[in-house]
């Protein structure tokens, strides 16, 4: 989302010596979370984010339940899953639902405790979810509407009926979002969808005061650019200057992100990120959210203050620049003559 070339060489050496120790985010005791014989609920589990998560937690011992649109595809992923099975005792299962209304989110999440007897799984991944993006002025109501539909409903509805069955039946599990760098910051072509994400990290803040009250444990992950059949969706609308701005992030494939992900959750993160940049957008934005590392935070918080406004001054100069080419793009789209 951003490069790395404006930040000072030193700051960002001593931020990835720090970000390379896993461990320290364990200094004071913290219990690692252990998937193992744990049942784990996964939407969007057949491809991108979700399934590289089933496939690192059928490894460490998990059962894994996946749902998704698409049966082809959740058989698919199920084959991937049994082959590394790690224990006989784990179940592998997939249900085939739409997740974007609250009665099909309830449904499906009903349907996977009745498989269960009844009983809610250990932990809730939500990773389902889209992106398109495009100029505002290019955007239908529809499209501007769809955009909270595929990044904030289609998530928020599986958290709001988990969170309610897991407190009905006084389940101390775990729900855990995918936000994006975007829910700390945003930029030219993401107004459809960097607003669903910031709407993500609210629901979670909210949710982690609210669901102590149950027990429930509640992560938001941030993942940078990820390279998913979902990334290569998004690329058919995105604009040329937002792929420009985007040229110099590395991004991660889903393993990398899956791993990130997980690393965060056992640890106990709330915030979770993977990657420098978003780290720190993190520790920049990071509101009333707790610290993950009181020494590492503080680094991060400098390095971010002095970098955060470097970039969004980059970025706005290249905005800028864009004006005339920008301008011959609506002029042969007939924007201006068009009502």
């Amino acid at each position: 989302m951003m490069s790395l070339e404006h930040l000072s060489a030193v700051n960002v050496f001593f931020a990835l010596l720090l970000l390379s120790f896993p461990s320290y985010y364990m200094l004071f005791g913290k219990k690692k979370w252990n998937p193992e014989g744990k049942h784990v609920y996964i939407t969007g589990g057949s491809q991108g984010l979700g399934l590289a998560l089933a496939k690192d937690l059928a490894k460490k011992g998990a059962s894994i339940s996946i749902v998704a649109r698409t049966q082809s595809k959740l058989d698919a992923a199920l084959k991937e899953l049994e082959s590394l099975r790690k224990s006989p005792s784990q179940f592998f299962d997939s249900f085939s639902f739409s997740l974007d209304t609250a009665d099909a989110s309830a449904a499906a999440f009903a349907a996977v405790c009745a498989a269960h007897n009844g009983q809610a799984p250990d932990a809730v991944f939500v990773c389902a979810g889209a992106s398109r993006p495009m100029y505002l002025v290019d955007m239908t109501p529809e499209d501007f509407e769809r955009g909270m539909k595929d990044g904030f409903w289609v998530q928020a509805w599986t958290a709001f009926a988990a969170a309610k069955e897991m407190a009905r039946l006084g389940k101390k599990g775990k729900i855990v979002l995918v936000s994006s760098t975007l829910g700390f910051m945003s930029f030219v072509g993401y107004a459809s969808y960097s607003p669903a994400k910031h709407a993500l990290r609210g629901l979670a803040d909210s949710l982690r005061s609210e669901l102590l009250l149950y027990g429930i444990d509640i992560h938001i992950f941030f993942p940078p650019t990820m390279y998913t059949p979902g990334f290569d969706e998004e690329n058919k609308t995105k604009p040329a200057i937002t792929r420009k701005i985007e040229s110099t992030d590395e991004g991660l494939t889903a393993e990398q992100a899956a791993a990130g992900l997980l690393a965060g959750v056992q640890r106990g993160d709330h915030h979770i990120t993977a990657d420098l940049i978003t780290s720190l957008f993190c520790a920049s934005s990071r509101g009333s959210a707790p610290r993950r590392n009181a020494f590492v935070d503080t680094i991060l918080d400098f390095i971010a203050l002095i970098g955060v406004p470097i970039w969004r001054s980059s970025v706005d100069k290249q905005v800028i620049s864009h004006r005339q080419e920008h301008r011959a793009y609506l002029e042969s789209k007939g924007f201006f003559t068009s009502k």
